[in-house]
């Protein structure tokens, strides 16, 4: 089956979903991800507002000859033309035909009191404004829509006003008018029986923008998409300012994995997990691990009975295949798991441990042992990875044999606080002492312990701390509270995540740090020396 040649998925993430907060993109971010949006095969992207946004008219500049659309097309976002000036010497409405974009959203007041209050105008002037840009944009060759701002609360207020808006849009030419829950305030029934009251009255062809201040802003979008709608609006990942917009992944993963439509090109909805990592990266948004479809736990088990059901059969415990939206089942170790859940974990990591009952049972136990002292393995995998093969093959991995390590932090007034650290090991057949200083004792650790082993294995060079989490165990004990800490490390292929755990917080994190490194050298195939 193919994607629907009258359905359109219509992405604003360079525009509204750049809107949130703490959320700044260059230039050249927003090219990337426009590739991206492309990849994932998406009708429109709304790349922004040229000739209001320096930033914007330069993308679009850009664009025109650095991108190469196989699937999108760009659309430019502006306004109407401003009160008692001709949409042919408004430069806001010039910019947008300079743009070069084949695609021109307008955005138009459809909410009376807006149009009164905040652009100071009549009624009939706004529905002229309407008018008399869309006619000017398709004149110049632009295919148009007009995103109908403050729909919802619009209609509520007047609706009669709010469908002439429609209306006079569709009859100047705009080929589609999305109806926006500016506000965000709408609930998935409310919006059902706007959406089709409209379509009724006026017979236009209708899209439907969402924001996610009730958190429906996903159902919102199915229930218009229900009610006759023929384009979703939304951002990757859920971007927008306030709580967000309508994540349009999940809208899309909906509506082809539980309504029956194609709305992407055939084989594109596999690409969802990916883009959306690659983009949180371009973003520097974290992603959210319980992101529907595409978080990292979106197919994460972890209770025993869980586990049970879905050694016999994953689909009695998962919604939807993972792999229909490039993500992938994930067991998770921890002291609610059963044998099941470490046989399939042990099979995650290569390891088949069917039929080895005193194997899995040692595992188990070890397992919900050390949870209880405060360990946490569904965070760590690369630790209990260590773990496992620990128990499967009688001796942990191990590439060095610590002696000692200690730090000193040293604080004067007036001057920052300085760390150093100093390790001895045994590593390729020699002693290995080295010092390393740092802004805290484990930075000043890190380094002692690369200086140390980097002769020894220079293939530690290209491994990368890149977070550190600490969390206090138990709060009550005040200072003397055990302490757990997880630590992040990286590679050109990706990341991994070790725990350490002890009453001392520079304890905990020296086995985080050791683990880390070790796991590192072992997921790259290296052979001790």
């Amino acid at each position: 089956m193919t994607a629907s040649s009258t359905f359109q998925v219509y992405d604003t993430t360079l525009r509204d979903g750049a809107q949130q907060e703490g959320l700044s993109l260059s230039v050249a971010d927003k090219l990337t991800i426009a590739t991206h949006l492309d990849d994932l095969g998406v009708g429109f992207i709304e790349g922004g507002w040229p000739g209001a946004i320096p930033k914007d008219t330069e993308f679009f500049r850009r664009a025109a000859s650095e991108l190469s659309l196989r699937t999108a097309q760009l659309a430019a976002f502006g306004a109407t033309r401003k009160a008692g000036v001709a949409a042919a010497d408004d430069p806001q409405v010039r910019a947008l035909v300079d743009s070069l974009a084949p695609v021109v959203t307008l955005v138009a007041k459809s909410d009376i009191r807006h149009v009164e209050r905040a652009l100071r105008t009549s009624g009939a002037e706004n529905l002229a404004m309407v008018r008399d840009t869309v006619a000017f944009l398709v004149a110049e060759g632009r295919q148009v829509f007009l995103d109908a701002e403050h729909f919802f609360d619009g209609y509520r207020t007047d609706p009669a006003y709010a469908l002439e808006v429609a209306r006079v849009a569709v009859e100047a030419g705009a080929q589609v008018v999305a109806l926006c829950d500016t506000n965000g305030g709408m609930l998935p029934s409310a919006i059902a029986d706007v959406v089709h009251a409209v379509g009724q009255a006026t017979g236009a062809p209708l899209g439907i923008h969402c924001h996610n201040d009730t958190g429906c802003a996903v159902a919102n979008s199915l229930a218009a998409v229900a009610a006759g709608v023929v384009q979703v609006q939304g951002t990757l990942n859920g971007y927008g300012e306030r709580t967000g917009n309508a994540d349009l992944l999940a809208v899309v993963a909906n509506l082809e994995l539980k309504l029956g439509h194609r709305v992407l090109p055939e084989g594109k909805l596999a690409e969802a997990t990916r883009i959306a990592h690659a983009v949180s990266e371009i973003t520097n948004v974290p992603p959210y691990s319980r992101q529907p479809y595409v978080g990292a736990s979106a197919f994460a088990h972890k209770a025993g009975l869980h586990a049970s059901a879905i050694k016999v059969d994953p689909d009695l415990y998962q919604h939807a295949d993972p792999t229909t939206v490039g993500n992938d089942m994930r067991m998770l170790v921890s002291d609610m798991a059963g044998r099941a859940s470490i046989e399939l974990k042990g099979r995650e990591l290569g390891y088949d441990l069917a039929g080895q009952g005193d194997l899995v049972t040692r595992i188990t136990e070890r397992v919900k042992s050390l949870e209880a002292a405060g360990y946490t393995f569904e965070a760590a995998d690369a630790s209990f990875e260590l773990l496992l093969r620990e128990e499967a093959d009688g001796v942990r991995p191990g590439y060095f044999d610590v002696e000692s390590w200690r730090v000193i932090t040293e604080s004067r007034p007036g001057v920052d606080a300085l760390s150093e650290a100093t390790v001895k090991l045994l590593a390729g057949g020699a002693r290995q002492v080295a010092v390393g200083e740092g802004n805290g004792p484990v930075n000043a650790l890190d380094q002692a312990l690369r200086g140390a082993l980097l002769p020894v294995y220079p293939e530690l060079a290209k491994l990368q701390l890149v977070d550190f989490k600490v969390r206090i165990l138990d709060a009550s004990s005040g200072t003397d509270a055990v302490t757990r800490v997880l630590i992040e490390t990286a590679d050109a292929r990706g990341t991994w995540t070790t725990v350490g755990v002890g009453a001392n917080l520079v304890e905990a994190s020296w086995q985080a740090l050791v683990d880390g490194l070790t796991y590192g050298l072992l997921r790259a195939a290296v052979t001790p020396r």
